[in-house]
């Protein structure tokens, strides 16, 4: 019977240590200490809960345990339900403390939603208190006289916690002020303006309020550098000459080209005509016997005619030899 008595002391101290250690690892009673000694009270059922709720209990009393010590009004249920969303629940109180410190009216359903929104609720708190500075590249603008004018800008912004939900970025901030910088120095007459008097640039650009729609108010624009770019009037300039050079040498080059074709043309029309003269050149002799066997043209005739043509051929020889330069004029007149 001892022995009986002995086994079953032994089972049931090891049930007890078994149950302990499921106990202590189920529930977070260190935890639930770890609150009470902070003066949050944590019932531990609400932290079984939160086991059963696949919720880990850690990443919501922590940020409680903070909360309360900070002097904020929070809940379990509040945070609980922020985890379970897909929120950084640490995040988020990190915020409202800062913002309670900072006198900055933030309630947890705006944070909340901030973060679940996709932005860094604690770095937009942070921005309120400290302004941020955005530097932009830079930014070319021609001038009216075609000088390039190139400017760097820095905005110092600050968040609107009112409009972070659906508000534009900085590409949103830094592209509205490269617009109005480049209408402002393309509006200006002269590049010597826009580098006496730099400042009318941020004057100009930020009268127009271009921290509308966006998440950002800005507080100042200010020309941090300007630069001289290339004269892009004249390369304008430049480049409309040549284009009208190559335009006149093609309209002369078409010209040229229907002279060519003209002269060629007049050519072949003159060797047409010389064919012509020596067809009805052939005809003559063939007119000749014709008249002399018809009886319309007697040997004296025709021999009267032969002394005429020698005659002429004579006298065209000796006006030639005595002419030479003529005789070269006639054979390019006839070349």
């Amino acid at each position: 019977m001892l022995e009986l008595s002995s086994i079953a002391s032994i089972v049931i101290i090891g049930l007890i240590v078994i149950a302990l250690a499921v106990l202590f690892t189920f529930v977070p009673v260190m935890l639930w200490i770890s609150a009470l000694a902070a003066g949050v009270r944590v019932g531990i059922f609400t932290l079984v809960g939160m086991r059963l709720r696949r919720v880990i209990p850690n990443r919501v009393v922590n940020p409680l345990i903070k909360a309360v010590k900070a002097g904020l009004e929070l809940s379990t249920n509040q945070l609980e339900s922020h985890y379970l969303a897909g929120g950084n629940v640490d995040r988020v109180v990190n915020a409202l403390i800062a913002a309670h410190r900072a006198n900055i009216e933030l309630s947890f359903e705006r944070a909340a939603a901030i973060d679940l929104a996709g932005r860094d609720v604690l770095e937009a708190v942070q921005m309120s208190v400290n302004p941020k500075v955005i530097e932009t590249p830079f930014i070319a603008g021609v001038a009216l006289d075609g000088i390039e004018v190139k400017a760097k800008a820095r905005i110092t912004v600050r968040a609107n916690i009112d409009r972070l939900v659906g508000g534009a970025g900085e590409e949103t901030i830094i592209a509205r002020v490269g617009e109005g910088i480049v209408s402002t120095i393309g509006s200006s007459e002269t590049h010597k303006k826009v580098l006496e008097n730099p400042d009318m640039i941020s004057q100009t650009v930020l009268s127009k309020g271009l921290d509308a729609g966006t998440a950002f108010e800005i507080l100042s624009i200010d020309i941090a550098d300007i630069d001289i770019g290339k004269n892009i009037g004249a390369e304008l300039q430049t480049d409309q000459a040549m284009a009208d050079k190559n335009i006149a040498q093609a309209k002369a080059e078409e010209r040229r080209a229907m002279a060519v074709a003209n002269e060629q043309e007049m050519k072949a029309r003159v060797q047409e005509m010389r064919a012509k003269v020596v067809e009805a050149e052939a005809e003559v002799p063939m007119a000749l016997a014709e008249a002399l066997r018809s009886g319309n043209m007697g040997f004296m005739d025709y021999m009267n005619m032969k002394n005429i043509m020698a005659d002429t051929t004579m006298r065209e020889s000796i006006s030639k030899s005595s002419n030479p330069d003529k005789e070269n004029d006639d054979k390019g007149r006839k070349m």
